[in-house]
């Protein structure tokens, strides 16, 4: 490298790590760091106990999955305003150590060799409540950590750290699980909860970015009127949802493409996941280089992106090939998350956003039941490829359906931007601290 191009260099590292120089985000994103392993690892733990326990059955499978996100369904829209009108840091405290402590007596059973199909059932529905609470919280609480100037930064690092954490995870998992068996790694999972309490812990209250006092009341009713009228969020989140039912349903459809087409083992699986999770981190290290709310048509384009490399993935004739599919899969699979949440959140109003996050989150991570089930009797019925072949294929057809209407809309002279704030505007309006 010349002397030349080093200054430019070092100036893109700057810019891409910009948030890291906030101690309260660093102190945050280093405690997600280990935490999200270890949940990775349990994806692979539990996965591979449940095809263990049932003869590798899809059905099985996706119904642990719908136990896992039903409570986002029911309980998101509530969480969003108990952090919309509580101390945020303090409910993600509360959720991680109930997380840690579900998470350690599953594994003790799991050592104890009394683990049946129906503790993994009921585990995946407990934890599933907690992560109702957990993940509108956390989404809206990065924006406390760092201001709305740095939000979209922020954000895509937070994707960077989950899927370098994704990437890690799965693939100790299945060496773990080749020497060990399932239990240790459940184990290791539940100490690694304990990261993110200390990281929360040692955030200082003082430097968060709040917006004032915090409403006494915050309705799920006056959330979803205030989705209502923003006719520039509707479109994004419709496409949010199918994206999220249909496309999203790779911890049914990796471990069931590793064992039933391909007959590979643990490790083979892990592969698979940490291909997949391998081109998000990409695609999140790519999105630390935006600046300000993407245009509704990045989002619909990439939607239409990653739909298309999800069939790809699904005909993939070989084990290599599905690897090298899945790796791109990933990138399109983040870009398109990042793209939609930074469009919805940039554009919101603070007083609402853990509202308007817990909507998204209803919406991307709550309607994973009913795509699971299906997705699993599909699997179950034609074969493991046809739910990444269906699930590509929605993903296309619905973002070609809202661009449609988009350039409609667009044809037709309707502000798309009416109420959204620039990331700027947005820093001064909640530059008050606590």
């Amino acid at each position: 490298m010349s002397r030349q191009q080093q200054p430019a260099v070092r100036r893109v590292l700057a810019t891409a790590f910009q948030s890291l120089t906030v101690r309260n985000f660093r102190l945050f994103a280093a405690g997600q760091l280990v935490s999200v392993a270890g949940t990775w690892m349990m994806v692979v733990a539990q996965d591979w106990l449940v095809l263990s326990l049932t003869g590798d059955s899809g059905t099985a499978l996706g119904l642990v999955t719908a136990c896992q996100f039903a409570p986002l369904l029911l309980l998101t829209l509530y969480a969003g305003g108990l952090a919309d009108r509580h101390d945020k840091r303090r409910l993600l405290v509360a959720a991680n150590l109930a997380a840690g402590a579900l998470a350690l007596l599953l594994a003790l059973l799991v050592l104890s060799g009394a683990a049946a199909l129906w503790h993994v059932y009921l585990f995946a529905l407990a934890l599933g409540t907690v992560n109702a609470v957990e993940v509108p919280t956390r989404m809206s609480f990065v924006s406390e950590l760092v201001g709305g100037e740095l939000l979209p930064n922020a954000s895509a690092l937070s994707a960077a750290y989950f899927n370098t954490a994704r990437v890690a995870g799965p693939a100790l998992a299945g060496l773990m699980i080749g020497w060990w068996g399932t239990g240790p790694v459940m184990l290791l999972n539940a100490v690694s909860f304990l990261a993110t309490v200390l990281g929360l812990l040692l955030i200082r209250p003082g430097e968060l970015y709040r917006g004032g006092t915090r409403p006494e009341r915050a309705g799920v009713g006056e959330g979803i009127r205030y989705m209502l009228a923003r006719r520039d969020l509707l479109p994004p989140m419709a496409l949010v949802a199918v994206v999220g039912m249909l496309g999203f349903n790779f911890q049914l459809t990796l471990p069931l493409l590793a064992k039933t087409v391909f007959h590979t083992d643990a490790a083979a699986f892990g592969l698979l996941t940490t291909s997949l999770a391998a081109g998000s981190l990409v695609a999140a290290f790519a999105g630390t280089a935006r600046r300000g709310r993407p245009p509704a048509a990045l989002v619909i384009g990439s939607a239409i992106g990653f739909g298309t490399l999800e069939v790809l993935a699904g005909l993939a004739p070989g084990f290599g090939t599905a690897v090298v599919l899945l790796f791109l899969t990933g990138f399109g699979a983040i870009w398109f998350a990042q793209a939609a949440n930074h469009h919805i959140q940039l554009g919101t109003d603070p007083a609402y956003r853990g509202r308007v996050m817990a909507l998204y989150t209803l919406v991307f991570q709550g309607t994973t039941p009913l795509g699971a089930l299906l997705t699993g009797a599909l699997s179950e019925a034609y074969g493991a490829r046809s739910g990444l072949l269906a699930g590509g294929t929605a993903c296309v057809l619905t973002a070609l359906a809202v661009l449609a209407a988009h350039r409609g809309r667009q044809d037709g002279g309707t502000d798309h931007s009416a109420g959204s704030l620039t990331p700027r505007e947005e820093s001064g309006q909640s530059r008050a601290r606590s």
